[in-house]
């Protein structure tokens, strides 16, 4: 059996440890279930589990923390589609559109203090201190985002730091806690954080780019979110950076406005090269992934790695 196929095997193991955390209170099994009905693409628990097989000798502990990292996401996921008021999750209703805000709110809680019970029985140390640290920077990242909303002064560094502190830094986490786990050496942990943390950050900025798609079909979300919502992300912001006054004006107008003519949106943002200079700096951050992932002496994670790091940039969805 492959390394890639055992670690598929593993995260199936880590869906099930998830959905086995009975619970009494009716309304709260509800949510629980619904929010874990689709297992999304688990890549952060797969890099815990990639990165901690280096020593398969950890057994559960590999799984149960691959299960941690993936509850402290999904609590990321919930809180997020209430402060964004977003109807839809994976292509499904969200917690806060069936139930209500409040509910979001709750259940994004229950799940971190879940991930936190787990992360006392792991009983180590380094591993707490370090998602803790990265739940801290998580939430920090979202305050920073808000912060970009109607924005158009926002600097390349803030957008930059969002993407770090919102999607690289559970990446990083992920890894490192996987390397730390499995007792490795320093530089393991270095390198494979590195990559996880780049890995991270293209992963980021893809789903800025897929936001600005022309078909919500493909990949199973509304597109154009971000801008009637009000976000700067990536494509707005090299777009206005290139824009005389008068389309300045234009793409000022599309901001926050939920009714907008995305066929000429898209063609704007694109025709002003928000779309190409945002996939400019995606290869950016993919090389400096694939530098780490190289230094990787275990050539299958090496590999495992650096085909993580493609598929983030070139998915459809």
């Amino acid at each position: 059996m492959t390394k890639h196929h055992s670690i598929q095997k593993e995260l199936t193991v880590v869906k099930s440890l998830i959905k086995n955390e009975i619970i009494e209170e009716k309304t709260i099994s509800d949510l629980y279930k619904y929010i874990f009905k689709s297992n999304g693409k688990q890549l952060r628990g797969r890099l815990s589990l990639v990165a901690s097989s280096i020593n398969r000798k950890k057994g559960k502990k590999r799984l149960k923390l691959a299960a941690i990292i993936e509850l402290l996401h999904t609590a990321t996921l919930v809180h997020d589609d209430v402060v964004d008021e977003s109807p839809t999750r994976r292509g499904e209703k969200s917690v806060n559109n069936i139930w209500s805000n409040s509910h979001g709110v709750l259940i994004g809680d229950y799940i971190y203090s879940k991930a936190f019970m787990l992360m006392v029985e792991l009983g180590n140390n380094k591993i707490l201190d370090e998602l803790s640290k990265a739940t801290n920077d998580i939430s920090k990242g979202e305050l920073i985002q808000l912060d970009a909303i109607g924005n158009n002064k926002i600097t390349l560094r803030n957008l930059e730091d969002i993407s770090y502190y919102k999607t690289g830094r559970l990446f990083e986490a992920a890894a490192k806690c996987g390397a730390i786990l499995a007792d490795a050496d320093a530089k393991y942990i270095k390198n494979i954080t590195n990559c996880s943390k780049n890995l991270g950050i293209v992963f980021q900025i893809k789903d800025d780019l897929l936001d600005y798609s022309e078909d919500s079909s493909v990949i199973g979300k509304p597109v154009f979110q971000d801008l009637k919502e009000g976000k700067v992300t990536y494509p707005f912001y090299f777009a206005y950076k290139n824009a005389d006054d008068l389309e300045k004006v234009k793409l000022e107008s599309f901001l926050g406005k939920k009714n907008i003519n995305q066929k000429n949106a898209f063609k704007l943002i694109k025709g002003l090269n928000g779309i190409k200079e945002t996939e400019m700096l995606a290869l950016k951050y993919i090389k400096d992934a694939a530098k780490s992932a190289n230094l990787i002496e275990d050539k299958n994670i090496s590999k495992e790695m650096i085909e993580l790091v493609n598929s983030a940039m070139y998915r459809k969805k």
